[in-house]
């Protein structure tokens, strides 16, 4: 699986429509997408899923209206549940040959919502359009469908990859029952090309899908980590920060591994729910990263150490604070697909 920061032909997202996912705030969060589809659309293609016909007509209004560069987006009618396609899509992947193939994970809401036979059906539908090879991933212990969401893991495109514990060793919206941590990693090599995991502790607090790594490590080069990093002992983010920099330490003393600090924004209420705020939901799309904003004053700090780290590409924040109130901002919102290989893959 090539890196995020890897060339891409298209991002993917999902046209938000389910209502109960922000309530009270869904005409403000389509506004949060208008404004996510014009910086995308400047950089690279935008392939747009939309619930029928007539989302599609209020999307493309709303486009028009934000000035997008309307050249480089498709929108198209395909029906979903919810609209997190980094966990309801597939990933894309290189074959031996550097071509463009696709790797489906079975889906099933996180293990937590009854509603997902549509967003089941999403793999198929961008296998469609795209016309690429496509493999349903497997569980390496009994041939059954191997239920995973693109959130869970980070690769840096040279066989790492980061997970965490919670997600998928935790007794909690368990995802594949009996399955072993050995499982898990012969999956990761047979599907993703991935031979070296660091399997992380907990995720952040407020993630209802019990741990994903895209809230708090992510591969900003092939040898380099940012980590969110919580300092303050009384935050809920504290623990878990502390032990995730020792596991990552223990896993550069095995290959070389820069982990470089990130810190989390103020924590973001609704209702009294504490919601999973983080500036590692950074999305990497071609010479630009969106990074989610909180109106906090650590926006500054993260939107400089992210520049520092993708120096040729331009940094720009995408304000976060409707967008979390679905649980999940820009990374688990879109899902690139890859350029054609320009080098070997494995190098």
């Amino acid at each position: 699986m090539p890196a995020e920061w890897e060339r891409h032909d298209a991002t993917w997202i999902a046209w938000p429509h389910h209502e109960p996912d922000w309530p009270g705030k869904l005409d403000a969060v389509r506004w949060a997408y208008a404004e996510i589809v014009r910086v995308l659309a400047d950089h690279e293609r935008v392939e747009i899923l939309c619930q029928s016909d007539s989302v599609r007509d209020s999307a493309t209004s709303m486009l028009r209206a934000h000035d997008v560069t309307m050249q480089r987006v498709n929108l198209l009618v395909a029906p979903t549940d919810r609209v997190w396609l980094r966990d309801s899509g597939p990933s894309f992947v290189w074959n031996a040959s550097g071509e463009v193939e696709i790797v489906a994970w079975d889906f099933d809401a996180w293990s937590k919502y009854d509603n997902f036979a549509r967003d089941r059906r999403v793999p198929d539908f961008m296998h469609e359009v795209t016309g690429f090879p496509m493999t349903r991933a497997r569980r390496p212990d009994d041939d059954s469908r191997l239920v995973l969401e693109g959130g869970g893991i980070d690769v840096n495109g040279n066989g790492r990859i980061i997970v965490t514990e919670e997600w998928l060793l935790s007794d909690v919206q368990v995802r594949n029952p009996g399955l072993t941590r050995d499982g898990y990693e012969r999956a990761f090599a047979e599907y993703l090309g991935c031979h070296d995991t660091i399997w992380l502790g907990n995720g952040c607090a407020g993630d209802d899908t019990h741990g994903h790594v895209d809230d708090i490590a992510r591969f900003v080069s092939f040898d380099t980590v940012l980590l969110a990093y919580e300092a303050d002992q009384s935050d809920a983010n504290f623990a878990s920060s502390v032990e995730n920099l020792e596991r990552l330490r223990l896993a550069a003393s095995r290959q070389p591994l820069n982990v470089l600090l990130l810190p989390y924004p103020r924590a973001v209420m609704m209702d009294g729910q504490r919601l999973p705020a983080s500036y590692a939901n950074f999305y990497v799309a071609n010479d630009v990263v969106l990074v989610p904003t909180f109106n906090d004053p650590n926006d500054r700090l993260a939107l400089s150490i992210i520049a520092d780290v993708f120096p040729s590409r331009s940094v720009v924040g995408i304000h976060a604070v409707d967008l979390v109130w679905g649980l999940g901002t820009l990374h688990c919102l879109t899902q690139q697909q890859p350029a054609m290989a320009i080098r070997a893959p494995g190098t």
